[in-house]
């Protein structure tokens, strides 16, 4: 559970989202006020303690009752794409959009994804690309925070494809290696759902994402209290 002055906060966040944000089920799903309620809690978490608007940038959450098949466009030399289709959990829009499959953020509030979160993931892209870029660096509060920024994720960056093309264990998801963006992402994730393994392994990584976000999950596990909502 988190501190109870956290809650009230993340109960605020959480009144003003749903007040704010559009949701659309998707694939015959019925929207219910547990789906909004489950994902807007999970969204806000991100935004605790730090002065921010509420995801400014977003507009619609779609939700599928499970995993889906989405258009995928794939650059693959010269002006050439390969087009096709994907399943996919969740992904983020440019243009304000959220997709999430209910059954994976569902799993993920029983505690069945370890390691895993869809809803932090795919905010975490939402906050990445407040700034008009879906680049790995969201908004920082200072201007010198991007030089240590850049250095400390870009060497992680490039350690995580390292190890991922090697077939190595890390403690962040293979996923991240993909590319800037989707490290971002995968980082948010470990950093709420794994803080005591990432800030063991990957201490200025970890460091990096506090200051962010303006949380020490690591310190909140230690004290006893899970970090799920």
């Amino acid at each position: 559970m988190l501190p109870e002055a956290d809650r009230r906060e993340l109960q605020g966040l959480v009144q003003v989202f749903l007040a704010e944000k559009h949701f659309e089920g998707c694939g015959g799903l019925e929207l219910t006020d547990e789906i909004r309620v489950t994902i807007a809690a999970q969204a806000c978490r991100l935004l605790l303690h730090r002065e921010t608007d509420i995801y400014p940038r977003l507009i619609t959450i779609l939700v599928y009752p499970s995993a889906y098949i989405a258009r995928s466009v794939q650059p693959i030399g010269g002006l050439t794409v390969l087009e096709g289709e994907r399943v996919r959990l969740g992904e983020a829009w440019k243009n304000g959009v959220v997709v999430v499959s209910w059954d994976d953020v569902k799993a993920t509030s029983l505690g069945l994804t370890y390691g895993r979160n869809l809803v932090l993931h795919e905010f975490a892209h939402a906050l990445d690309m407040e700034d008009g870029t879906d680049d790995g660096t969201p908004r920082l509060e200072q201007r010198s925070q991007y030089e240590t920024w850049a250095k400390v994720l870009g060497e992680e960056f490039d350690r995580l494809r390292r190890h991922s093309a090697l077939g190595r264990y890390t403690a962040l998801d293979p996923y991240g290696a993909t590319n800037p963006a989707e490290f971002f992402a995968v980082a948010t994730e470990c950093f709420f759902e794994k803080p005591g393994v990432l800030q063991k392994r990957h201490p200025e990584l970890y460091e990096q994402l506090k200051t962010f976000y303006r949380q020490d999950p690591a310190e909140l596990v230690a004290m006893g209290g899970p970090t799920q909502v």
